[in-house]
């Protein structure tokens, strides 16, 4: 991926930029991609509202029907689908959620060669649920038998082959928390040999103390990735990449990059200058971020590996500009390669 063709960013397409390189969003349906990723006629008078509370704010949120995956996948080759990090696929009697339906209902409108990373649920990974404005402990935490066959076997049912990977991601953990990386890489040697071998896993630890040898060093011996993700308390992305040798643990040879929200902004205050995502915001993406994303995307792809770029609107206002942005960056610097 030396030069890349700069006119094919005018009608936002990412797809064949590189064939190691797969660029998409966290989440779809935004109308406020309307005009960039989805067309209007396509969807008059089907578009629905709904309601997001966040930090004492309401927000209207316009979204499109599933079917307008299609068109996403015209854009984009791999789409992160995060609504499985709220509700497992099936439920405790084995029944299929409104989750199963919602996904089974996307597969129909995907092609083969389109590509899915889906997000574990919060209940399989997350130390601490919250519940009626409290965090309490989660007493369903790396439950093996839950992971199996409430979300993983459904999952790959569904999916098949498009299925290119599961994010599992771990809330930040205070300092006055027990959490340290023997404990946590502990944890998680006992729960990945405990659940289906795949090449397919990759982690998201979002506190930056845990990021250290003991926890690397389990993630290798399972095959298991570390995810690099920019988000709000975690180091820079290339000192994340650093710290942990490349992050090149995962056996099926494939690093997973997230753009979540600016270093230092809370989820709150992002979501609320960025909506309804149909614009960059000033100021939300920092040059940076931009420089750090193509550095370690170029640095994994000379060593041969898959790389997943996924990008969240939070990162700068409308994910699909901030792609563009991160391609004419890299097309500015590669004769400098």
């Amino acid at each position: 991926m030396d030069r890349i063709d700069t006119e094919s960013l005018e009608g936002f397409h990412f797809r064949g930029l590189n064939p190691y390189l797969f660029i998409g969003t966290t989440s779809d349906r935004y109308a406020g991609w309307i005009g960039q990723i989805y067309t209007e006629k396509n969807y008059a008078g089907r578009i629905r509202t709904r309601t997001n509370r966040i930090g004492g704010n309401v927000f209207v949120e316009e979204v499109l029907p599933v079917d307008s995956v299609q068109e996403y996948f015209e854009h984009f080759p791999v789409l992160e689908i995060d609504f499985t990090f709220y509700r497992t696929l099936l439920d405790k009697y084995g029944n299929p959620t409104s989750n199963f339906h919602v996904l089974s209902n996307y597969r129909r409108h995907m092609n083969e060669t389109d590509s899915v990373i889906l997000k574990a649920p919060q209940v399989i990974f997350a130390r601490k649920l919250r519940k009626g404005g409290a965090y309490i402990e989660n007493g369903d935490y790396l439950n093996t038998d839950l992971f199996t066959r409430s979300f993983y076997e459904p999952a790959v049912s569904i999916l098949g082959q498009s299925l290119s990977g599961i994010v599992f991601e771990q809330e930040y953990q205070r300092q006055d928390e027990e959490s340290t990386a023997e404990r946590l890489g502990s944890e998680l040697d006992q729960f990945f040999r405990s659940v289906p071998r795949d090449n397919r896993y990759h982690v998201e630890i979002r506190t930056g103390r845990l990021l250290s040898p003991p926890l690397f060093d389990v993630l290798e011996k399972n095959g298991v990735g570390l995810v690099i993700s920019h988000w709000t308390w975690l180091p820079s992305l290339c000192e994340q990449f650093t710290r942990s040798h490349g992050a090149s643990f995962n056996s099926g040879n494939s690093l997973v990059i997230r753009l979540l929200t600016p270093r230092g902004k809370s989820y709150a205050e992002t979501y609320a200058a960025a909506h309804p995502f149909d614009a960059m915001v000033d100021g939300m993406l920092h040059r940076s971020t931009v420089q750090d994303t193509v550095t370690v995307v170029r640095a994994a792809l000379r060593d041969g590996r898959w790389v997943y770029l996924l990008i969240n609107n939070r990162s700068g206002g409308n994910a699909p500009l901030v792609a563009v942005e991160i391609i004419k960056h890299w097309e500015k610097t590669s004769s400098h390669d």
